[in-house]
């Protein structure tokens, strides 16, 4: 962790906080006391998928580690320079799955929402890193459209808010969406993908929870937190108030190479989620994308973890191993 005396504290203010993230590779490294210890990718590379870390993720890293598994999440190697066959800007066939400007839908009776393509942190390995969301914005003068589509399906019963992360998004968009959503009578369920109550814990504001509870359709929030040190006491006391607000709360996390790919990191990682009362839910195998290859993990390997985890937790705490392909009807479950 970074020493009390440092600089680093917690905004109050989460746009405050959201707008003063660090966006400097060297920058992160100082605060870590890490200077000259990582080489970063060129600065045309970096632009073409910046840094955006928030202080009030930093703070969880461990000072001094440059093998922290968070500093990793986000801290752009030279490996993302290299181009390796199997590896694309597509890697999920989001661009085939386009139903309308600002919506997807692979999944039978669920459509996502490409509510903006902001996020709090930028994480290295994203599998969005190339979608052109300038094109696929609802908000932006799409919504009405979007609306509409929903509305004529009627065998869509759950919306997906993703993005981007569309808790980036202050609350009175959020509200306006959610409003609009509830009106449509076909939708039982609103699911909300996002990394922000562990990344920038101080999002979860009051309005945003109330909110949350003026909707009839359930809620389930999809949290995304790949490594136990990412949930402290402050992600566990928001993450409390989302289930004080009848969130249902499932975390899906990417399998990384040199961060959690080992039995102790999942497990823990399950304990974790399990004290503050989130369900393991999927254990994602890396989305192929293109700059990204130094963080995928074989699938025998991830069998292996998964089977050692097995003999170790009950079974409510092992997340499914999964894979995302392209044109398939469903997730694959691996194990």
């Amino acid at each position: 962790m970074i020493p009390q005396t440092t600089t680093v504290k917690t905004k109050q203010n989460w746009q405050h906080s959201l707008a003063n993230a660090v966006n400097n590779a060297d920058q992160l490294l100082a605060l870590l006391g890490l200077s000259g210890q990582l080489s970063a990718i060129d600065k045309d590379k970096i632009r073409q998928f910046p840094i955006r870390v928030p202080l009030s993720y930093i703070k969880k890293m461990r000072y001094g580690d440059v093998n922290d598994p968070l500093l990793r999440q986000v801290f752009p190697l030279l490996d993302e320079a290299y181009e390796i066959d199997g590896f694309y800007s597509d890697p999920v066939g989001d661009h085939l799955a386009v139903k309308s400007p600002g919506i997807l839908q692979k999944y039978q009776g669920r459509a996502l929402l490409l509510m903006t393509g902001a996020c709090a942190i930028h994480c290295r390995y994203c599998f969005r890193r190339h979608f052109p969301y300038s094109e696929s914005n609802p908000l932006a003068g799409q919504w009405q459209q979007s609306l509409d589509v929903l509305k004529a399906d009627t065998s869509i019963t759950e919306v997906i808010l993703s993005g981007g992360d569309p808790l980036s998004l202050n609350d009175e968009k959020l509200n306006k969406a959610i409003s609009d959503l509830n009106k449509i009578p076909h939708l039982k369920r609103l699911r909300i993908h996002t990394r922000l109550p562990v990344v920038l814990p101080e999002r979860i504001t009051d309005s945003l929870l109330d909110c949350l509870q003026n909707t009839h359709l359930k809620v389930v929030m999809v949290i995304h937190a790949n490594h136990a040190n990412e949930i402290d006491e402050e992600a566990a006391q928001v993450l409390y108030a989302l289930r004080q607000a009848d969130v249902q709360l499932l975390n899906q996390t990417v399998l990384l190479k040199g961060i959690n790919d080992s039995v102790e990191a999942l497990g823990d990682l399950s304990e974790r989620l399990n004290e503050v009362d989130v369900q393991p839910y999927y254990l994602h195998l890396l989305d192929k994308v293109a700059g990204a290859h130094h963080f995928d993990v074989e699938e025998e390997i991830a069998v292996n973890l998964i089977e050692a985890l097995r003999k170790q937790l009950p079974g409510y705490l092992v997340p499914r191993l999964v894979r995302e392909q392209q044109g398939e009807a469903s997730k694959t479950v691996i194990s």
